[in-house]
């Protein structure tokens, strides 16, 4: 018997990963720019050497002629940062758009609205403006008279190329960013100080990381990408049907038999009178004369609230006979008339009665009045069987 073994499945993609990983002849490209397809590849572009960003100075200011730009420490927010450097937080956090209690990560880059003091040195010049010769030359002048031998030291002017600031506008990304001006996304983060997740914020200023000496970025030239058959070229065009050559006849077998019509029956004014008869002579009247201060609503009010005169008169709302007479907790009398078709309407909150249980009684005859103490209105209610109707659907003016 063959013994079968079950590996972990991030076992097996782990080892997919690193054998391709290990067969690719080519650097990992992070940034994702290699050609997929037709597409063309800007990974050359993204791996051009880059200068490292320069040191600030003991504050953490990094000084060029156009503009000036401080580095954050850990733990710095930018109110501590501002104090530092001498700048104002309201107006520094403004120009970044953050704010002043914002935490700012370890060599965070924040772009100064206006000038500080300058390092020593002054800001970074490009190479074209710094005489060095000039600048030591006294030095080792000095040196040589007398005799002793000294090393060269670095001027105090420091040399390189002011960098591009890009602002970040609404749906750009770090990634975009590097794209647009052919730099590494790595790059891109060390000289700003971005996040591992290279998260970038809507007006955020970002410095574009400069090339190294004798070495540059091109930028995407459309010219040399490959031409693209757009699609269907190539492909030959079916002749359209002629007009003078008409398309054969079609015999079409119909799927059923076609339905015999007849005539629709003859709803007269006849048919329409009696209709209107019987839903006159369903609906009820109105038990008392009086506006409705509470209405229907299943589970809470069974039924409705009419207001009326004390001493009104409560009518039977349809012909019937009397099911019972009962009252509530405050002993106040409750009437029940049961109706043909299994309906039975109850008036509550109602005095001197003028019927008994038992009593056949007409539509419209008085039952009983409005109370003359206590609240002037009538519950009245409507019931199919045992549950509960909205009486509105039943009465019509008496």
């Amino acid at each position: 018997m063959i013994e079968m073994r079950h590996f972990p499945r991030h076992l097996i993609l782990g080892t997919g990963m690193a054998l391709a990983l290990a067969a690719c002849d080519r650097p990992l490209d992070l940034d994702m720019r290699g050609a997929f397809g037709n597409a063309p590849s800007t990974a050359e572009a993204a791996r051009n050497a880059t200068a490292p960003r320069p040191e600030p100075d003991a504050r953490g200011i990094i000084s060029y002629p156009g503009y000036q730009v401080a580095v954050a420490r850990r733990g710095d927010t930018l109110a501590q940062l501002a104090t530092r450097i001498g700048a104002d937080a309201q107006d520094l956090a403004r120009y970044n758009g953050m704010q002043t209690g914002d935490p700012l990560r370890e060599g965070e880059v924040i772009v100064l609205p206006g000038r500080v003091s300058e390092p020593t040195g002054g800001p970074i010049q490009p190479p074209e403006d710094v005489d060095i010769d000039a600048l030591a030359g006294d030095a080792i002048r000095r040196a040589d008279a007398q005799n002793v031998e000294a090393t060269p030291l670095e001027p105090a002017t420091k040399v390189g190329v002011e960098p591009v600031r890009h602002q970040v506008e609404r749906g750009e990304t770090a990634f975009s960013i590097a794209r647009l001006y052919d730099v590494s996304i790595r790059s891109l983060a060390e000289w700003n100080g971005l996040g591992p997740d290279f998260s970038v914020r809507e007006g955020q200023y970002l410095l574009i990381p400069v090339a190294m000496p004798g070495e540059g970025t091109e930028n995407f030239n459309s010219a040399e990408v490959a031409a693209v058959t757009p699609p269907g070229a190539g492909s030959p065009t079916p002749t359209p049907p002629s007009a003078s050559k008409p398309l054969p006849d079609e015999k079409t077998v119909p799927v059923s038999e076609p339905v015999e019509t007849v005539a629709a029956p003859d709803l007269s004014d006849s048919g329409t009178e009696t209709a209107a008869a019987t839903a006159g002579a369903a609906r009820m009247v109105v038990p008392v004369e009086g506006d409705i201060i509470r209405d229907y609503a299943k589970g809470s009010n069974d039924g409705i609230d009419i207001a009326a005169a004390p001493g009104a008169a409560v009518k039977a709302a349809d012909s019937g006979t009397v099911a019972a007479i009962t009252e509530d907790t405050n002993g106040i009398p409750i009437i029940v008339i049961k109706h043909t078709g299994n309906l039975l309407t109850v008036y509550s909150n109602v005095g001197a009665l003028n019927v008994a249980k038992g009593d056949s009684v007409s539509r419209g005859q008085k039952v009983a009045e409005i109370r003359r103490d206590g609240t002037a209105a009538l519950h009245f209610e409507v019931r199919d069987g045992f549950d509960s109707v909205d009486p509105n659907d039943y009465l019509s003016p008496s």
